[in-house]
C-alpha cells in the first residue's frame, strides 16, 4: 500500500519540477491593463503563439492604472496603459520603458433614442459635471441624462476627463470597469451616454462628433479629433527574452500593417502628429 502511495508522490514531484523549469525558460509571460488595449493584445497574442509553439502570451484587462502598477511591481512583464505612465500618481515613470504600439480614439456614445449626432465640447463638458440633466437642453429627446462613467483607473477616463473636463469633477454616477460592459448599458439605457475606444462602436450605439468633428481615424491622426491616447505596452526596464520577441512582433510590418487597423486602433506609422504626456503637441 505505501508503494502506491509513494509512486504518484514522486511523478507529482517530478512534474512540478519540470513545470517550474518550463517556467524559468521565460516561455511564457503576462500583459495586464487597459481594457482598450486587451482585444489587439489579445488578437497578437494568439498569432504570436501559432507562429512561435511552445510560448504563451496571458492577457488581463483591469484598467491602465492596475497595468501600471503591476508591472512596476515586477509581478507581470507588460502593463498595457492608456495613459503615459507619468500621469499616474504613485507610479515612477523613470523605472518603466514605453513602448507606444498604437493610438486610439476615444469617443462619447449615447443610446440611440436620443436623438442627436452632434455636441458642443462645452455642452458635453457640462453634461459630465451634472450641469445639463436633460436632452432636450442640446436638442434631443426630453429624456433625463443617465451618466456611465469608467471606474477609476481606467486609461480611457482619464484621458476622456483630461480632454473634456479640463480639471473640473465629473458628477457622480455608475462606474464600470469592462468597455464592452458600458455599450451594452448604454445601448439599452434612454437617456445614457458614456464613451469607449473607437475600437468599440458598434450600430448598437450613436458616436457623438463634438463641434462638427467626427470621430475618425483620420481626424485623430491630425489631432483634429482631441480626444485620442497612445496605447503603451510599458516593462519594467528594457525587457528581455520573450518579453522583447512579442513586443517586436506587435511593432513588426506585419502586425502594424494587417491586424492594428483591422481591430480599430490606429498605427503608430498613420500617426502625423505626436504629444508628450503633458498633451502638448511636439513639433521637429
Amino acid at each position: 500500500m505505501k508503494k502506491k502511495i509513494f509512486l504518484p508522490i514522486l511523478l507529482s514531484f517530478f512534474f512540478l519540477s519540470g513545470c517550474a523549469a518550463w517556467i524559468d525558460r521565460g516561455e511564457a509571460i503576462t500583459a495586464v491593463g487597459s481594457s482598450a488595449l486587451q482585444p489587439l493584445v489579445e488578437t497578437v497574442g494568439e498569432e504570436f503563439q501559432s507562429e512561435n509553439p511552445g510560448k504563451f502570451i496571458n492577457v488581463q484587462g483591469g484598467g491602465s492604472g492596475t497595468g501600471l502598477s503591476q508591472v512596476q511591481t515586477g509581478a507581470v512583464e507588460i502593463g498595457n496603459s492608456d495613459l503615459f505612465a507619468e500621469e499616474k500618481d504613485g507610479v515612477d515613470a523613470s523605472k518603466l520603458v514605453d513602448h507606444q504600439v498604437a493610438a486610439v480614439g476615444i469617443a462619447p456614445i449615447i443610446n440611440s433614442e436620443i436623438g442627436i449626432e452632434n455636441i458642443s465640447m462645452s455642452d458635453l463638458k457640462k453634461i459630465f459635471t451634472g450641469e445639463i440633466t436633460n436632452w432636450s437642453d442640446v436638442g434631443g429627446a426630453n429624456l433625463p441624462v443617465v451618466l456611465l462613467n469608467r471606474a477609476a483607473g481606467s486609461g480611457s477616463r482619464g484621458t476622456f476627463e483630461k480632454w473634456v473636463l479640463d480639471g473640473a469633477n465629473a458628477k457622480t454616477s455608475q462606474e464600470q470597469d469592462s468597455t464592452g460592459m458600458v455599450r451594452q448599458i448604454v445601448t439599452d439605457t434612454p437617456g445614457a451616454i458614456s464613451y469607449v475606444a473607437f475600437s468599440y462602436i458598434t450600430d448598437d450605439v450613436v458616436p457623438l462628433s463634438i463641434d462638427n468633428v467626427a470621430p475618425t481615424d483620420e481626424n485623430v491622426t491630425t489631432n483634429a479629433w482631441v480626444i485620442w491616447s497612445y496605447e503603451h505596452m510599458y516593462t519594467l526596464g528594457e525587457p528581455s527574452e520573450l518579453t522583447a520577441e512579442f513586443l517586436a512582433f506587435v511593432l513588426s510590418d506585419e502586425i502594424q500593417e494587417n491586424i492594428v487597423g483591422d481591430l480599430g486602433y490606429i498605427p503608430i506609422s498613420a500617426m502625423k502628429v505626436a504629444r508628450d504626456w503633458e498633451g502638448n503637441l511636439i513639433t521637429e
